[in-house]
């Protein structure tokens, strides 16, 4: 007995120790105060502090948030205040959680392969390869933005202005300064940015041009997957018009070729509104039918066939319109060329 006391005196020592340890090294951090530059300029604080605040969960930044501990120009701050170059924003000591100091740093690997189809001061144009995804996130250590990142650390601001699925490859937007990201946000806003998409899909598709209007609604499974369906009451209004380019209504199973334009770029959209429409997109893991993708998979098309072809908007600088468009990959290309001709 006397024993089983000592060793649970003993581990309750190691306990207050490790926990001592924490907080030791806690205290020798500092608080940080950091002056707003124009490049910084207009982001909201509490995306300010995720992006400064590497491996720091999210909640835990919300918290600082809420608490009073972060202060812009020594007042409390909500997580939508705007910060305004000249200001300083008081940060307090933070500690990495273990999980995330062990995370490999990212690499400017994918970042050397991307091609670019455009640069200057204040964008950055890509053409994303398929499988690689936009950004890290659960269970991916890096993305193309962390990439890039890594390849360029002379740069002083350099972030996504839109998102593409892991799958979908094709034209990718970047800002290279904080003035661009808000003129290219404004104008995805006010629907004034150009964004068309190939896309195959199952079935005999008979419309030349056919608008889709229907709302979508985000939610999350019980397995935590994060999914898209058709709503009309819960979800957000939703756009896409789609433009026929070719048929194979000969095939055992018929396919067609579209081009669809985003009016609103809702997640998944393209995606769920034809799955809605009982037309499926090739290769469509999430929504789309199983048992015809192994069968494409067998014919040659391993990966979800929907390719950003075409981005256009005003330079934000400039003022001068834009656009730009990426190829066709070879891997969708040659699949599309074992298909007999159309109709």
């Amino acid at each position: 007995m006397p024993a089983r006391s000592s060793a649970g005196s003993r581990s309750r020592q190691r306990v207050f120790a490790s926990k001592y340890k924490v907080m030791n090294e806690l205290s020798k951090q500092a608080v940080r105060r950091l002056t707003i530059d124009e490049a910084t300029s207009g982001q909201r604080i509490d995306n300010f502090l995720l992006r400064i605040l590497k491996g720091v969960p999210k909640g835990h930044v919300y918290r600082i948030l809420r608490s009073g501990e972060v202060r812009i120009n020594s007042s409390r701050a909500s997580p939508d205040t705007r910060l305004a170059p000249g200001d300083v924003v008081r940060v307090p000591p933070v500690r990495v959680a273990t999980a995330d100091t062990l995370r490999p740093a990212p690499s400017p690997r994918v970042a050397s392969r991307l091609p670019i189809l455009f640069e200057d001061e204040h964008l950055l144009v890509v053409d994303k390869p398929a499988d690689v995804a936009v950004h890290g996130g659960s269970g991916i250590a890096q993305g193309i933005i962390e990439s890039l990142r890594a390849a360029r650390p002379e740069a002083r601001f350099l972030e996504l202005v839109h998102r593409l699925d892991r799958d979908t490859s094709g034209v990718l937007l970047l800002a290279k300064k904080r003035t661009a990201l808000v003129d290219l946000h404004a104008q995805i806003r006010d629907g004034r940015v150009d964004k068309r998409y190939l896309v195959l899909v199952r079935g005999k598709w008979r419309d030349e041009v056919r608008r889709v209007q229907l709302a979508l609604h985000r939610f999350t499974t019980r397995d935590g997957e994060r999914r898209v369906r058709v709503d009309p009451g819960l979800g957000q209004a939703s756009a896409t018009i789609f433009h026929r380019m070719a048929v194979w209504p000969r095939r055992e199973v018929p396919v067609a070729l579209l081009e669809a334009t985003l009016v609103t770029g809702r997640t998944h959209q393209i995606r769920v509104h034809l799955a809605h429409l009982g037309h499926p997109v090739a290769g469509d893991e999430k929504y789309g039918d199983f048992d015809w993708n192994r069968r494409l998979a067998r014919e040659g098309l391993r990966r979800m066939f929907l390719h950003a072809r075409h981005l256009g908007f005003t330079h934000p600088a400039s003022g001068a319109p834009v656009a730009f468009e990426a190829p066709l990959p070879d891997d969708l290309a040659g699949f599309l060329a074992t298909l007999e001709p159309t109709a």
